[in-house]
């Protein structure tokens, strides 16, 4: 008896009457995560991580409603991290965080994965995700010939400003020119926007994490601050940052500065690592403090308490305040503060 073909619904004599475009159409479908994971920080007052703790010790509150965990753990996570450096900055500056890279690469376990990223006036992607081997170190070789801007402010005037003059006035021109200084750009916002979407593309079994080496400026970014800070919350994506130059000054992660006309903003990495659940940023003018916080902040990464329960938050609604509470006085929590709920793709 020769074999039975049976026709997958919606074909005619073998010939489908709505063609799938590819294989992974029929494959994939999307569908909704209500489980919210909250990787939780907890130090001391000396600023030391504290261990040891249960799950009894916590208290998880959504728009001030307490919520029953459903996950706790204290196993170290594999990490996934977008090292976000900033190359607008002057180059004594840029030249110091290149002498740090190779702290940069023992920073990082076998485990983990690595992308890098630049930025001043636009976004780069130097390279995609990858192990911390030999291939990152020869990356971070290539990057070292990255040079910053000059020192000092434009010249507008006087003898190096222009070609030959009579009176002040160019030679062949009917009247003096107008000199404006070029105008600089810091797109910290769209830097940190480019390596959050590419992270949420990665394994949701990691912890993803956005690493900036910066000054701390932002200015001339199209994306905001609020609408950068709700893909960080939906996706779940830490913000650790080293500030180095003049914004390594003691107390920049505690100070709410103004914004000045043509300055930009200088007070967004501290919000960023705040809201996040980073916590505090690392501060550091000399080569070894910025070598130091390489290995403490990808420390305190991998080593956070892990909460998980399961929200009623829809797509549709907003964001919802998050607020993790501990039964220790004393003790401070880094964590989010906001859960906003997302459609997330799955492929089966």
């Amino acid at each position: 008896m020769p074999p039975v073909e049976t026709l997958p619904p919606g074909t005619t004599a073998g010939v489908p009457t709505t063609q799938p475009s590819t294989k992974a159409d029929l494959l994939k479908f999307s569908i909704v995560v209500n489980s919210v994971t909250i990787p939780v920080m907890v130090k001391d007052k000396e600023g030391r991580r504290v261990d040891g703790l249960r799950p009894k010790d916590f208290t998880v509150l959504e728009n001030g409603k307490p919520q029953q965990l459903k996950y706790f753990t204290t196993d170290p996570f594999e990490l996934s991290v977008a090292v976000v450096i900033d190359t607008g900055m002057p180059d004594v500056a840029v030249q110091k965080i290149n002498q740090t890279f190779s702290a940069l690469v023992e920073a990082f376990s076998a485990y983990d994965e690595v992308a890098l990223y630049t930025y001043s006036s636009t976004v780069s992607q130097v390279s995609s995700y990858q192990g911390t081997g030999p291939k990152l170190t020869a990356v971070l070789n290539q990057m070292k010939t990255e040079t910053g801007h000059n020192n000092g402010v434009a010249v507008l005037s006087g003898p190096m400003a222009s070609g030959p003059t009579v009176n002040g006035v160019p030679v062949g021109s009917p009247s003096a020119p107008v000199n404006t200084p070029p105008r600089e750009a810091h797109v910290l916002n769209d830097a940190i926007l480019r390596a959050a979407l590419d992270l949420s593309k990665r394994d949701r079994t990691r912890r993803k994490v956005i690493f900036v080496i910066s000054d701390g400026r932002e200015m001339g970014s199209q994306a905001s601050f609020r609408d950068v800070l709700r893909v960080l919350h939906a996706q779940g994506i830490q913000v650790k940052a080293a500030v180095v130059e003049g914004s390594a000054i003691p107390g920049y992660n505690k100070l709410e500065r103004f914004h000045l006309p043509l300055q930009g903003y200088s007070d967004l990495l501290p919000k960023y690592t705040k809201l996040t659940g980073g916590g505090d940023i690392y501060t550091g003018f000399s080569r070894s403090t910025i070598e130091n916080a390489y290995a403490d902040i990808t420390s305190d990464v991998r080593n956070q308490y892990t909460l998980g329960y399961l929200t009623r938050a829809t797509v549709s609604e907003r964001c919802n305040d998050l607020e993790v509470k501990i039964d220790h006085p004393g003790l401070k929590i880094y964590a989010r503060d906001r859960v906003c709920p997302a459609a997330q793709p799955r492929s089966q």
